[in-house]
């Protein structure tokens, strides 16, 4: 007997149809070997620029190397909860080090940004609050809100005038949340403004930084570290690990009592198994490099200079600044998908993004660099996306 209820099968076809004939359908690629900037998709090599490893490290020899160091100490899995017998010496000396890489008293480590996002808006907010978020902000900040059955608001993106008349209106606990660098305009969020609205109305102010980290800011202090905000500025601090650090997690940055108070409520730290601590031994060897080869980001930002005036000689000049982050909108989602397939005819990788995900009619390749591009490899794409557009 089919064990199927009939309307959720039927709910579930008439979805994934309407998906097709959207050209909003979305399938996964495998791939084989290492992250990098030449990859192996489907048993094809391709020249890669979609990628988050934005300083090359996630398959930079001494960060492997410390992979398997770490795996050799401490296995493979940790077996528990950080609060049972899962938090390892690793976990602890990285908390530590990313504590003093971001300049905060205390850094607690989730398994993803999602899983922090949600811990922490859901643990701080509730009924009766109220969280301001930027229109653009990733999907994990703003189901954290609902999560929390505070009252959300969602101002136009980086409108600090209309966020500041609805702080005005509030009498409510009030959280402002927004992404650092916003991860497919790449645009910056304006932190300055947003710190001094949150201190005038009593509010605190969240930022999820995982786009900045490592690779904004002159020592890879990301978002902030730019706009010279100060923890006094911006009291909560998200960043992930799985970017430009180059491995796989997340980390809350901020006072004692914040993280002391999320390790007793956040339900996404609390009731999950910790990050395997081989990782958190090697991403030790990520900060430090991240801390010490300033090369890679002035080499990022050149090669990402070099995209920007190649694209704008073409005619094709790009939205938002010098953020690794680089769309170029085409539209409809048939045309960005028509213009993926063509550029992985010419051995070139860049996904179609579509909505959901952007909104309707802003369907766009979202071009990402990395410190590993080199001003071939930058111009050959300029070359192809001229020949295209």
């Amino acid at each position: 007997m089919n064990a199927e209820s009939p309307r959720i099968t039927h709910r579930i076809h008439r979805l994934l149809d309407r998906q097709r004939a959207r050209s909003l359908y979305r399938g996964r690629q495998v791939g084989d070997g290492p992250q990098g900037i030449e990859v192996i998709m489907d048993g094809e090599a391709l020249l890669s620029f979609c990628s988050n490893d934005y300083l090359g490290l996630a398959a930079h020899p001494e960060v492997v190397a410390a992979l398997q160091d770490g795996a050799r100490r401490y296995g493979a899995g940790s077996g528990a909860s950080h609060l049972i017998s899962g938090h390892s010496r690793a976990h602890h000396a990285l908390e530590e080090e990313l504590a003093a890489f971001v300049g905060r008293p205390r850094a607690l480590l989730f398994s993803t940004g999602y899983m922090a996002n949600l811990g922490v808006i859901a643990a701080l907010m509730g009924r009766g609050d109220a969280v301001f978020e930027d229109r653009l902000n990733h999907a994990s900040l703003v189901d954290g809100a609902l999560l929390s059955r505070a009252r959300l608001r969602r101002y136009p993106h980086g409108d600090s005038g209309t966020l500041a008349s609805w702080l005005h209106d509030t009498s409510d606990t009030a959280l402002i949340a927004t992404d650092g660098v916003f991860s497919m305009d790449g645009d910056m969020a304006p932190l300055r403004e947003l710190a001094g609205l949150a201190r005038r109305h009593g509010a605190w102010l969240m930022v999820d930084d995982a786009h900045g980290l490592g690779v904004m800011g002159a020592g890879g202090g990301g978002s902030l570290e730019h706009y010279e905000c100060s923890a006094q500025d911006v009291p909560i601090l998200v960043g992930t690990l799985g970017k430009a650090f180059g491995t796989f997690g997340a980390f809350v940055a901020g006072s004692d009592e914040l993280i002391e108070f999320l390790v007793q409520q956040a339900r996404t730290y609390v009731y999950t198994t910790a990050l395997p601590p081989a990782v958190a031994h090697a991403t030790r060897t990520s900060l430090r490099l991240v801390r010490e080869e300033h090369w890679r980001r002035s080499h990022l930002h050149a090669m990402i200079a070099r995209l920007r005036a190649g694209l704008a000689s073409f005619g094709l000049p790009l939205p938002g600044g010098d953020t690794p982050i680089q769309p170029l909108e085409v539209g409809g989602a048939e045309r960005a998908l028509a213009l993926s397939r063509a550029l992985r005819e010419q051995g070139i990788l860049i996904p179609a993004i579509r909505p959901p995900t952007v909104p309707e009619g802003r369907a766009r390749l979202r071009i990402t660099i990395s410190a590993a591009h080199d001003r071939g490899h930058v111009d050959r794409l300029v070359e192809e996306l001229g020949r295209l557009l």
